[in-house]
Formats: structure tokens, sequence, C-alpha cells
């Protein structure tokens, strides 16, 4: 694989972001070598709220875990936006689901096929990416969530960490959340009634994690409402050694990787 450290001009954002990219190299010889050159499936892999786009790479095996797999790696910048068009703020959302995914399909060799596009985080990231699979169907064939803030409008329940105005700035108000592109609960409902391909969906928490019951909850409502979601859990906290067996796990075991890539 090479490892890109890409900085670039965000028009969304207006001011320069960076990125870290992981890339199937095209060359001869070698047990890990990917001989086919693309288009390239992709995954969209989203930090946490204390990390950076570095974090991945500093915290899990992930280049090992994908070495030799016709599968390129997107790990893009998210500061402190939480994936969203802030109220008060920049659009987090816009640009991880739309400017991103085309700046990278210019500048990579990657498919620009729904069916080869994923995206996954942990944490803050697992609640960007389940809003990005919800929200943006057409976009993405496959959306993954490791101990994922699953409720927004819970996050009030954790003003020991997160300030009400902070929320605010990013959310708008309680009553501005609710039933919003924001809250994943109305977003399931609304892709459960309407007539769009529906992504396949995957969640784990760790039970003695602090956001446990908000992801059994949304768990629930997803299973309910009948969308294609697959849940897991196990005994863990909100620490990177889980985080780093889940995404492991779904590059071997759940995401639709092909094993070459194709036009």
């Amino acid at each position: 694989m090479a490892w890109l450290h890409v900085h670039y001009h965000s028009e969304v954002l207006g001011m320069p972001v960076p990125m870290e990219v992981l890339l199937p190299q095209h060359i001869a010889g070698g047990a890990h070598t990917v001989k086919d050159p693309g288009p390239y499936q992709t995954l969209y892999l989203l930090h946490g709220m204390s990390d950076n786009q570095s974090t991945w790479m500093r915290r899990t095996s992930i280049e090992r875990y994908v070495e030799g797999r016709p599968l390129a790696i997107i790990m893009p910048a998210g500061h402190l936006g939480w994936y969203t068009d802030m109220a008060y703020g920049r659009k987090y959302f816009t640009f991880i689901t739309e400017e991103l995914p085309l700046i990278c399909e210019r500048m990579f060799p990657l498919s620009d096929k729904r069916e080869d596009r994923f995206i996954a985080g942990l944490s803050m990231g697992g609640y960007g990416a389940m809003k990005a699979g919800l929200v943006k169907p057409e976009t993405y064939r496959a959306a993954a969530s490791f101990s994922g803030v699953m409720d927004i409008l819970k996050l009030n329940e954790r003003l020991e960490l997160l300030e009400r105005s902070f929320i605010e700035n990013i959310f708008g108000n309680q009553e501005a959340m609710k039933g919003s592109v924001n809250d994943l609960f109305a977003n399931a409902e609304r892709l459960a009634q309407s007539d769009q391909e529906r992504p396949e969906l995957y969640m784990w928490c760790g039970t003695e994690d602090f956001l446990y019951e908000h992801n059994v909850r949304f768990k629930d409502h997803a299973l309910k409402l009948g969308l294609p979601l697959t849940y897991e859990e196990g005994p863990g906290d909100h620490t990177w050694k889980h985080w780093d067996r889940c995404i492991e796990h779904i590059l071997t075991n759940w995401l639709p990787v092909r094993q070459t890539a194709k036009g």
C-alpha cells in the first residue's frame, strides 16, 4: 500500500484541509501486490471527536489489514464539525458526502459507482458515517458505526463533556435537532418510508460503553423499520483496542470488497 499525506483546498469549508490516504500499489512482484490498477472501491473512514485524520493510522493496524486488497482508504479531517452542516459554522456534511468523494475520485483511480463506496467511523465518526448512509443512500453502498453517537437528542446528558453552546452551534437548539437531518432516528424513518435503495448498515458497541444504551435503542428502531442492519456487541468500553478489532472485522468479514478491481 502507498500511504499518502494530502493537503488540499476545500471550497465547501473555505480553507485548506488534510487527509490520509491508503492506496493499492500497482507494481510487479511481492506477496501483497495488487496487480489490478483500478478503479478501486473506497472506504471513507471518519475519526472521533478527540482525534484527527491521522488517528486511524496511529492507533490501529489498518494498513496491514487492507494490504493486498483492491480497496482505497480515505481518512479525512472532520475537525469538531460532527460531520454536520453546522447551524453556526461550516458545512461538514456537504464536505464529507459531496465534495470529498468528487475530489478523491478525480485525484486517484477510484470508482465513482455507488456500489463501490463505503463509509465508516467511530464515536463522532460513527454518527457521521451512519448519517451519511441514511441521508445519502444513493452515494454509499454500506455504512458502519463503531461505538457511535446514535442519539444527538441525548447529547445534553453529557454536558460535563460538551457545553450546551458547543452543541447548539453545531446542531441548533433541542427543538431544531428533533426530526432534522441530524436526527438519526428520523433519518431512519424517512429512508424506510422512501423507495430509495437502502445501504447495508453495521453497528458495534461495547456493553460497558457509555453510549451502549443509545446504540441499543437505535438498533431496535432500525430493525423495527426493516432496515438492513447487522448489529454486534461485546464486552468493551469506549477505547481503541476495540475499534482496532472492529475495523479488521468489517474489512475481513462484512464489507463487500471485491477480490479484484474493475472498470
